[in-house]
């Protein structure tokens, strides 16, 4: 039996906070056992003057941290839920998806103000297709412009280019004790969040049994459900950070309610539909409304994106 795990993490504050967050929760089921944090920079940290659909790779916050376990570096990964591909590399497994955070996306502007406050023509900072396409659907007159960096860099990237305003995952402000910057909760009628955002799950190597036991005393019912839901319509979709997919699955007790949009980039063009059922049949209630979306015309939809993001 190992007496000390090694669990790997990005570098940025706010990975930090969330892997440190799991070495506590973990501590508390494992007293017995030591926990060594060993940090890593992925290829996403490093290209941080590109917008992330044109880098164009799954994966980017991740495969360093997967090829760390595959080479028997470290024992385990945390990372965000949003930045897991829907196909892990072979060898690979979620181990256990953690309590889940806000899941939605906030606003922070200088002075405050709302999304339906700003000014004609006012322009917004945000890196993900996703909030870009749903945003210039409520709103086509928002100046959608590229910011990249972690979540301190981009608040003073606010102040320095003079945005009007940011947006970014409610989980991460929160939980990096921001929330007096926030100016608004952005309603998800407004914006659908990624799939995943809000919760930090644990990837670990396939039939590592010992490492899947202890991670296991960690894993959130209502989380792990959701987020199922969530990953199985990505993964039918074909979809990652290039592409404007938003998703919310929510669980009371055994019933699950999921919701899901496909946006053109430009949000001119939209599909969205719901779901409910049993929660157990999370994956297939999934795999259901992504190909109602299709249906629908989000087949389209995406084929164009897909074009658009090749040029």
């Amino acid at each position: 039996m190992k007496k000390t795990i090694r669990v790997g993490t990005r570098e940025s504050a706010l990975a930090l906070w969330q892997t440190n967050w799991v070495v506590e929760q973990l501590k508390k089921h494992h007293p017995d056992k030591n926990f060594e944090v060993i940090k890593m920079k992925t290829q996403g940290d490093k290209i941080l003057d590109v917008a992330l659909a044109k880098i164009g790779d799954k994966g980017l916050f991740t495969k360093e941290l997967e090829q760390g376990m595959l080479r028997n570096e470290i024992d385990l990964a945390v990372h965000s839920m949003k930045d897991l591909p829907t196909q892990l590399p072979p060898g690979l497994t979620i181990g256990a998806i953690c309590a889940r955070e806000h899941p939605g996306d906030v606003l922070i502007t200088p002075d405050g103000k709302e999304l339906a406050e700003l000014p004609k023509g006012a322009r917004i900072g945000t890196s993900s297709l996703r909030r870009c396409a749903q945003l210039l659907r409520y709103r086509p007159d928002l100046k959608l412009e590229s910011i990249r960096g972690n979540l301190s860099t981009r608040m003073k990237k606010m102040k320095l280019e003079s945005l009007d305003g940011i947006v970014l995952a409610a989980a991460g402000v929160i939980r990096m004790g921001w929330t007096d910057s926030i100016s608004q909760y952005i309603p998800y009628d407004i914006c659908l969040p990624a799939v995943g955002q809000g919760s930090v799950g644990i990837e670990i190597r396939e039939g590592d049994e010992e490492i899947l036991q202890l991670v296991k005393a960690v894993e959130n019912r209502e989380a792990y459900l959701s987020i199922t839901a969530e990953r199985s319509l990505l993964r039918r979709l074909e979809g990652g950070c290039q592409v404007p997919i938003g998703a919310l699955a929510q669980v009371d007790r055994d019933n699950l309610h999921m919701e899901a949009t496909i946006v053109s980039l430009d949000g001119t063009k939209a599909v969205r539909d719901t779901i409910a059922g049993p929660a157990h049949r999370a994956a297939q209630l999934g795999l259901e409304l992504a190909v109602r979306l299709l249906e629908l015309g989000g087949n389209e939809i995406l084929e164009e994106v897909r074009k658009e993001n090749d040029q």
